[in-house]
């Protein structure tokens, strides 16, 4: 399995040709840093090395801790962690997940404070709105920027996996003599 440093090379070395390519596909320069940024998250900080202790998870700095329940519940390199699509579909919805609970404590504590209105029910369909209608576009190269980070880092343990398995020597069996009976 390639070393968080090889998968950060691998990262860095395969924005560029991602990015042209992503250019002649769409012809929209403000997607190529949607994209991109995506991308480098996913690569450097999203990908799926978070199930474990690893320099992805290192990177998180303070906050690292919000990645123990993940790490509790998903074996390394499963399908759920390592898996395309499903693996970046459930560290967005974990990572949503405990954003929307901070959040949520966050506004009760500052209308205890400051007593401001909040609807939380108003404030969803106002953000699915503008999300649905302005910036689904974005959203979706985003969604693709990160899913393509992680299946680099992804491909790149099970080639490395599956090239070292092909150059191992198969074990000789010594000769066992077959009992006779009688």
């Amino acid at each position: 399995m390639p070393s968080g440093r090889t998968h950060d090379r691998i990262t860095y070395l395969s924005l560029a040709p991602l990015t042209l390519i992503v250019y002649i596909l769409t012809r929209q320069v403000e997607w190529l840093f949607w994209f991109s940024g995506a991308y480098l998250f996913s690569g450097l900080m999203f990908g799926p090395d978070l199930d474990i202790y690893s320099i992805q998870y290192k990177r998180w700095g303070m906050i690292r801790w919000i990645w123990l329940p993940y790490q509790s519940c998903l074996r390394h390199r499963s399908f759920f962690s390592h898996g395309f699509i499903v693996g970046t579909v459930i560290r967005i919805l974990y990572l949503f997940t405990i954003v929307l609970i901070v959040a949520i404590f966050a506004v009760a504590i500052a209308q205890l404070i400051w007593g401001f209105p909040w609807n939380w029910r108003k404030f969803a369909n106002q953000s699915f709105n503008l999300l649905k209608n302005r910036y689904l576009a974005e959203a979706i190269v985003t969604l693709i920027g990160l899913e393509l980070g992680a299946m680099s880092h992804s491909c790149s343990d099970y080639l490395v996996s599956y090239f070292k398995r092909s150059q191992k020597k198969p074990k000789k069996r010594p000769y066992k003599r077959k009992k006779i009976r009688k």
